[in-house]
Order: C-alpha cells, then sequence, then structure tokens
C-alpha cells in the first residue's frame, strides 16, 4: 500500500523537532511553502496540520502573510485528555476506570510533592494553588471557571513532582472526565454545599502538603476523587 503523502510532512517535523533544527516557538511556513517544499498537495498538508493541531504539537495560524504560519507548540496533556475523552464516549474507556487510574498516579504524585524541597518555584507553585482555591470561594465564579480552577489547583500540586510524563498523564486524566462532571453538575440538588465541601477537601489537601505530610495528602486526596465522582457521577 502506497504511504499517505501527508506522512512526509510529519515525519519532517519529527526529525526537526529531534534534531533542535525546530523548536517550541517557532513558527511554520504557509501551507503552499510546504506543499512546495515536500512535493505534496495543499490538501496532504492540511490533513497534515490537523494531525500536528490534535496531538497538541502546534496551534493553526489564522489570516494571510508572514504570521500565517502554524506555531509549534507543546501541550500532551490537553491532547491525550481529549483521546481519552473520545474513547471515553465509545464506552470502550469506562469513566470508573479512568478515576481508578488517577488514584494510582496521583497517590504517589502528592507524596513526592509533599517532599519536595523548598525552592521559590515550590513556593509559586503553591501561591498559585492556594490563589485557585481562593477564587474558587468568590460566591459569583461562575460553575465552568469554578470547574478549571479546580482542575489547575490538581495541576500545580502534581507540578512539584520531579516525574513530567506522570505530571501529563495525571493533567490529561483530569481533562478526559471535566466534561462528564460539568454536565451532571446542572442536576445535582445540592451543588451549593457540595462547592462548599470541595473547598473544604482542597484546603485540607493543601495544608498537608505545604506541611509535608505525605501520606496524609495522599489519604485526602483519594477521599476527595472518590467523594466527588460518586457523588457527581453516581457511582
Amino acid at each position: 500500500m502506497k504511504e499517505k503523502s501527508f506522512t512526509l510532512l510529519l515525519e519532517s517535523v519529527e526529525c526537526r523537532l529531534r534534531s533542535g533544527d525546530l523548536s517550541v516557538g517557532d513558527r511554520l511556513p504557509g501551507e503552499r511553502v510546504l506543499a512546495e517544499q515536500y512535493g505534496i498537495s495543499r490538501a496532504s498538508v492540511r490533513e497534515a496540520l490537523r494531525v500536528l493541531d490534535a496531538v497538541g504539537l502546534i496551534r493553526s495560524g489564522v489570516g494571510s502573510g508572514p504570521k500565517s504560519g502554524a506555531v509549534v507548540i507543546s501541550e500532551p496533556s490537553a491532547a491525550l485528555g481529549w483521546a481519552i475523552r473520545m474513547h471515553i464516549a465509545t464506552q470502550s474507556l469506562p469513566v470508573i476506570d479512568v478515576i481508578n487510574t488517577r488514584l494510582h498516579l496521583e497517590g504517589p504524585a502528592i507524596i513526592e510533592a509533599a517532599q519536595a524541597p523548598d525552592s521559590p518555584e515550590r513556593d509559586a507553585a503553591l501561591d498559585r494553588a492556594r490563589d485557585y482555591l481562593n477564587e474558587m470561594a468568590s460566591p459569583t465564579i461562575s460553575d465552568d471557571r469554578f470547574h478549571c480552577c479546580d482542575t489547575r489547583f490538581h495541576f500545580e500540586i502534581a507540578a512539584l513532582g520531579s516525574n513530567l510524563v506522570m505530571k501529563t498523564v495525571i493533567d490529561s486524566l483530569r481533562l478526559a472526565t471535566i466534561s462528564y462532571v460539568q454536565e451532571a453538575v446542572p442536576r445535582l440538588d445540592d451543588w451549593v454545599s457540595v462547592k462548599e465541601e470541595l473547598q473544604k477537601q482542597h484546603h485540607g489537601i493543601l495544608d498537608a502538603v505545604v506541611k509535608r505530610r505525605g501520606n496524609d495528602a495522599r489519604q485526602l486526596l483519594e477521599e476527595h476523587i472518590m467523594w466527588f465522582y460518586k457523588k457527581s457521577l453516581k457511582f
């Protein structure tokens, strides 16, 4: 079977990233130039760009001229989260299995976060996590923003660990299930009290991490995850 021509562009981008010839923040040429460079049709170029966009490697440019080309980015969490979410939708990946995977990964990660050495970066991450909790306490916060801050709070805690792949997978699992939570929340009769309980749980987790009580942080985190999803998704 003849190889699809758009893979030429994909392989080239990978090779250039590996060699350092192409880096995050660089801009790819426009469709016409790429088609000429690789001897493929503009339709094939667009197909390759759609693949790169789907896996979180580019952000497509708009308009025309020198700033119209796609920009190289690196957002693996969003790409993985999208892929997992789509497979959850097919029911080939049960949501409860995704949540249990979160428990297996986030438990050790939060222990590592609690043990992270003192540094300006640790202080900054904890400050950002605290800021998200403060924003979530606002009586005027929208539900969408509340969920976003919730996700970012967990991301900042996970970011204290040293394993970047672990952090990426944890973030992607949260992103994969957030839409299901958003759909379930309007059906809750006691959403206001649920938000208050979530805030209480979040503060307990943060306090345990700040005070380096790793095992306590893990227990609180696991209880928090299961409580919320049982409440919102009715497991």
